[in-house]
Formats: C-alpha cells, structure tokens, sequence
C-alpha cells in the first residue's frame, strides 16, 4: 500500500521513526506489516510440530499443542516487535522493525525433535531459551563481529537454509508426513490444491499491485483453503472446541537442556543476530537515507534475544527481524516506528485468541505446502541473490565449493556420521552448522588473491 506521501506528512516527517501519521493512515500501514509476515511467521510452528510427529486431523491428541504452539508464534512475534519499536532501557532499536519466528533456525531444530513427539519440544524450549540469552549477549559486540560474515557466508547459509527446507515443501504438498507410504500420498488431489496455492500467488503477487501483492502468498493460501474445503478437506471441529480467549503458559512444554539443542541454537543465534544488523541497516537506508547508529544496532540485538528467550520460556520459537517487510519500508518511504507498534498490537491480539491458532492449524498440510515450496524457494533466491555480490575469484570459489559440498553431502547422506553420538550427530547433519562453519573458517585464514592472480 504505497499512499500519497501528502496524506501521510511532510518528506522530513517519513524519516523520523518518531513521527506518527493521521491514524487513518498508521491503521492500514500497520496491518500491511502483519499481512507481510504472516504466514512466515506462523508456517514455522506448524513445520516443528509436523516434524515432531503431531497428529494433524482434529481428532489428534496432540492438535491442541499445535494450536498453542501457533498462538505463541503470533503473541511472542507481536511482543518481540514492540521490544524493537518501544523498547526500554538499552533494548530495542526503536526503528520500524517487525520480529518474527525464524525459518534459519528450522534446519537446527527439526533434527531435535524428528519423530519423537511432544516430550521432545521440551529440548526445543531449553535451546531458545539458552540460545535467546547467548543472543542478546552478542549485542555490545555485534558491530565488531560483521567482519566475519561477508556476503560470501551470509549468502551460503542463506542459501544451505533454503536448500535444507525445499523437501518440506515437496513433502507437504504430497500429503505431509502422515501419509507417506499410503496411497493418497502423491495423489492428483494433493497436487491439484498445492498447485493452485502456487498460481495463485504467482498471479497475484505479478499482476497487482499495493496491499495484495504484499500478501500474495496469504491470498493464495486463502484461495488454496477454499479450494480444499469444497474438496471436503478441511475440518472445523477443533474451530468451535478453541476458546476464544487464552494467555500464556509459562513451560508449557516443559523445559530440558541439552547440549545439541543449546549449540546448535547458540550459533544459529551468531548468524541471526548479523543477518538482524543488516536489516536494520537496510531499515535506515531504506527509509532515512542514513547509515544505522550503533545504539541502534544493539538495541535490536538485544530486543532480537530477549525476545526469542521470554518465547522459549512460554512455548515459542526463536524470533529474528523479517527481511520481507526491510522492502515494505523501502517501498512505503515511511519510518515511523509507531506504525508497526499498531501492527504487533494486531499480532497480540490474534495471539491471544486460540480460534484464530485453530483455523490456521486447519489449513490442510497440502495448502500450507503450495505457500512453503514459494517461500522455502524465495529463501535459497535470496541467498542466491546475496552470492551476486562476491567477487568470485579461485579463492572465494574453493570456499563456496569445499562448503556447500560437505553441507549438503552430510544433509542427504546422514549415515555417513552413524558413529558419532547424538549431540554431534544432530549438528553435523543439519549441514547448515557445518557449512558456515567452513565458510567463516576458510574465509579468515585463506589469504586473499591479489587482483592479478584472480584474473589468470
């Protein structure tokens, strides 16, 4: 929704993140945020609890937890978001950032609880929690980290992310994980509603313009849910079972530490907190035409771990800033942080209403999987994109090469570290902590070319 820059202030007022547009305007701008995110922000949940082997059909005992896990997901990313926007002390950026669980730490978390069931989310809880502190820890530091996370590893992890992710995607819109080995599993049917899901976003998203191409993908779920229901997928019961109004639970799961769980999550949580340092840049840019203050930078690495910790201690998911909404500034030209404390009230709200989790948990695993394979492939695009701006010389090329190999070898050909015991195991397989491993290592101690040995 890019309105007329008279109806919204004066060009110096859009860059002030203090400034607060008439409230018609602030209201729609807000929800545009949250319709940005949305269903980033909740397919996380959604994709843990399908991993961890939560029954989907609304007869499931364990269906509840899922819609729990969902409302968390939509509170802690509103809570997070006012950490950023209001702040307190040195916490926050006080900039127009939207937090939102994060898919980078999927690859991470979905070897945790693979299979094992609602105990295992108890493990989860113990890493975000631990990884949440570690996080906003890096804070009075970040600025001096970002020499080791150039484009180079920034864009490969971004990249071994979405890589790691696209077999969700298949795999939901085939029928999801309950249905392998069945005969519905691959069927017409399946295909046919994740199909229309794809088109749909697709058509819209390049053939509108405003507020429905924002939410293209949110538009084609729509359209996909619909489609299902007439197909008689789609199943209410647990709807009208929700209640309509429902807060927090500290340690709902429970809470277990270990030590897979607290590693993996911590240095996820390293290349978290830079890739939040280049969103609130790109905030700035985009909307000031100035570079981030340093104050800045670490109040949004605070609020980023404080955030994912308090969601980890209720039953959530590690939060970080959303890029897709970095663009919905650059687009909007407006900077006030106001406008998107108006949309984390909006997510808070939704929060606490568990039937808004219940209609989300009731979107069939086959819709939800037309929206991942989009999102899941725009993620590796983005590392992809990212990768454009490295100099690819012999140097920069053997670091990608050595690191992208052994991430992705050791991703689909687990077996290969059968001897190991679980806590390694569990690292090295998700191929993600391995590869940026290498890439940061490579990238420190290999000499640079010089710029006529690249060219030979």
């Amino acid at each position: 929704m890019a309105m007329e820059n008279s109806a919204l202030g004066t060009p110096e007022q859009l860059k002030d993140p203090n400034y607060t547009p008439p409230l018609a305007s602030a209201v729609p701008l807000g929800i545009q945020h949250v319709l940005a995110m949305f269903v980033s922000n909740v397919t996380p949940a959604i994709i843990i609890c399908g991993a961890a082997g939560f029954g989907f059909g609304s007869n499931s005992p364990d269906f509840p937890q899922m819609i729990y896990m969902i409302q968390m997901s939509m509170l802690f990313a509103g809570i997070a978001t006012l950490l950023q926007t209001v702040g307190f002390g040195p916490v926050g950026a006080r900039l127009p950032v939207v937090q939102g669980t994060s898919f980078a730490f999927l690859p991470i978390m979905i070897p945790l609880v693979a299979g094992k069931g609602v105990d295992a989310i108890a493990i989860l809880m113990g890493g975000i929690i631990v990884g949440g502190v570690f996080h906003a820890c890096l804070a009075p530091f970040i600025g001096r980290l970002r020499f080791a996370l150039p484009p180079l590893v920034t864009g490969l992890v971004v990249l071994m992310i979405g890589l790691a992710l696209v077999k969700v995607g298949i795999l939901y819109a085939a029928g999801g994980v309950p249905a392998q080995g069945k005969p519905e599993f691959g069927s017409l049917q399946n295909w046919s509603v994740a199909l229309v899901v794809i088109v749909v976003t697709l058509g819209i998203k390049f053939f509108s313009r405003g507020l429905l191409s924002v939410a293209a993908v949110l538009i084609g779920l729509i359209v996909g849910y619909i489609v299902a229901a007439m197909l008689g997928m789609v199943s209410f019961a647990n709807v009208g079972k929700a209640a309509v109004f429902a807060l927090p639970m500290p340690l709902h799961f429970g809470v277990e530490f270990t030590a897979g769980a607290i590693i993996g999550i911590c240095l996820m949580s390293f290349v978290s907190a830079v890739e939040t340092v280049g969103d609130v840049s790109g905030i700035t840019k985009g909307g000031a035409g100035r570079e981030a203050e340093t104050k800045e930078l670490e109040g949004a690495t605070y609020a980023d771990g404080i955030g994912s910790a308090v969601a980890g201690f209720f039953g959530g998911l590690p939060n970080t800033s959303f890029s897709q909404n970095v663009g919905l500034i650059a687009m909007t030209r407006v900077m006030s942080r106001h406008v998107v404390t108006i949309g984390a009230i909006f997510l808070i709200a939704a929060g606490l209403v568990p039937k808004v989790g219940a209609i989300i948990a009731s979107v069939p695993i086959e819709v939800l999987g037309g929206g991942v394979i989009v999102m899941f492939g725009m993620v590796a695009a983005a590392g992809v994109n990212m990768l454009s701006e490295v100099n690819w010389n012999r140097r920069n090329m053997m670091i990608f090469a050595i690191s992208l190999s052994v991430g992705l070898g050791l991703q689909l050909v687990p077996g290969a570290l059968q001897h190991l015991d679980g806590t390694a195991k569990v690292l090295l397989t998700s191929g993600l902590l391995p590869a940026a491993f290498l890439a940061i290592i490579l990238n420190l101690i290999l000499p640079e070319e010089a710029a006529d040995d690249a060219q030979q």
